[in-house]
């Protein structure tokens, strides 16, 4: 657990804001040549930085996006969801060469695969001085190819007092790059991949194992399991959760929604267990509709 700086309790998410189009209810996934229709489509805001600071919103805690937003059409469209999603978005950077950035969602029995486009760099020009705000507490990075474009952002950080968490989120090109990896992490608080990056990481299979590979590297971490619920382990610690039952809709940004229900349930200095619970709650509520953020009333 961590007591939160006086003055201080508003969370910074870091990372890279798509165009989501999900599309849900296929009975199967496309192949090369041949057309597959949908049930139904959801075009909405996504990403790991943003997807975590709307769930932190809604939970009460006061968030902020730090994040490139284009000019294009697309990225235009995302204005009035991020509008009304309570977060603070002075730090929202717009430039011509950070849009558009779509991602194609295909949804089946509840799991996805995805296509993304990636514009411009991710390093807002707004990043330090996003650190430097009287009233944050506490830095999430979203993904790791964020972090390879400010790879100053955790000293940063570090440096005014914040604590820092990390998303790996899954990438091809980065998820293997193995010492390379951990020396970028350096000074990670808190690391939050799921099973399948965990194993990426460290080679191994088991749940315990992968944890204890990892914990040479983070003081706490938090491993996301999907339905078999989640597991966190801090130094001799080691407490796990089991998922909660609930039809599922579609899964994107599940992980990310658990990240803010258990941010914001350790940033009260809540213990791992009440943290645990608190991310598959939100986790939870994320599948339960389609695009990650949560659903607002009109």
């Amino acid at each position: 657990m961590t007591e939160t700086p006086i003055g201080r309790n508003k969370v910074l998410c870091l990372g890279r804001t798509y165009c989501d189009i999900i599309f849900t209810g296929l009975q199967h996934m496309p192949q090369l040549g041949r057309e597959r229709f949908a049930d139904d489509v959801t075009i909405t805001a996504g990403g790991g930085a943003y997807i975590t600071a709307a769930h932190l919103a809604a939970l009460g805690r006061s968030s902020a996006l730090l994040t490139r937003l284009g000019n294009d059409p697309l990225s235009r469209s995302l204005d009035p969801e991020l509008g009304a999603s309570g977060i603070d978005l002075s730090f929202v950077e717009r430039s011509d060469d950070a849009g558009p950035q779509p991602t194609v969602a295909l949804v089946k029995d509840g799991e996805r695969a995805f296509v993304s486009r990636r514009a411009g760099g991710s390093r807002p020009l707004t990043l330090e001085r996003a650190l430097s705000a009287d009233d944050i507490a506490h830095l999430h990075i979203a993904e790791f190819a964020t972090l390879k474009d400010s790879p100053d952002a955790i000293a940063l950080a570090k440096s005014r007092g914040l604590t820092v968490s990390l998303d790996p989120s899954w990438d091809d090109q980065l998820i293997h790059q193995g010492a390379d990896f951990f020396a970028l992490c350096r000074g990670v608080d808190i690391f939050l991949p799921n099973v399948e990056e965990g194993k990426a990481l460290t080679g191994a299979d088991r749940p315990e194992d992968i944890l204890q590979r990892l914990q040479e590297h983070f003081p706490l971490v938090v491993l996301k399991r999907g339905p078999s619920g989640a597991m966190a382990s801090r130094g001799s610690s080691c407490v796990s959760a089991e998922a909660l039952p609930v039809t599922v809709v579609d899964t994107t940004g599940a992980g990310d929604a658990f990240n803010a229900g258990f941010l914001h349930a350790w940033l009260q200095a809540a213990d791992l267990e009440r943290s645990l619970a608190a991310g598959i709650e939100a986790g939870t509520l994320s599948v339960q509709s389609a695009g990650g953020a949560p659903v607002r009333s009109s």
